[in-house]
């Protein structure tokens, strides 16, 4: 169990690294262009990670029973169509989610 000093030491440095990692590209690529391979982490990385958290939100669903998945598919459907046509990451996440959250609610 973390004593209530240890938890005072540890915030404030968690809050620092957390800070130091968001400053640093600033502070590394503020005069100059960022090497390529960080270009190419800026260009692929995102979608990489979406499509695995797209595996991970389906891997759950039993496939042969029985209306398992659907709110899952919906979501996910929900979640394309919203992209697609607003172009907004937050209201296509947010939608999705609240459209997922209520069908588990009535399904």
């Amino acid at each position: 169990m973390t004593t209530v000093t240890q938890a005072l030491i540890a915030v404030p440095l968690m809050a620092l690294v957390i800070l130091g990692t968001r400053a640093l590209p600033f502070l590394l690529f503020s005069r100059r262009d960022p090497p390529r391979v960080v270009r190419f982490i800026e260009r692929f990385i995102p979608p990489m990670v979406m499509a695995v958290l797209v595996v991970y939100c389906l891997k759950d669903i039993a496939w042969t029973a029985w209306p398992s998945g659907i709110p899952e598919l919906a979501a996910l459907a929900v979640v394309t169509v919203l992209h697609t046509w607003k172009k907004n990451a937050m209201l296509s996440i947010f939608g999705s989610t609240a459209f997922y959250m209520i069908l588990k609610a009535v399904l």
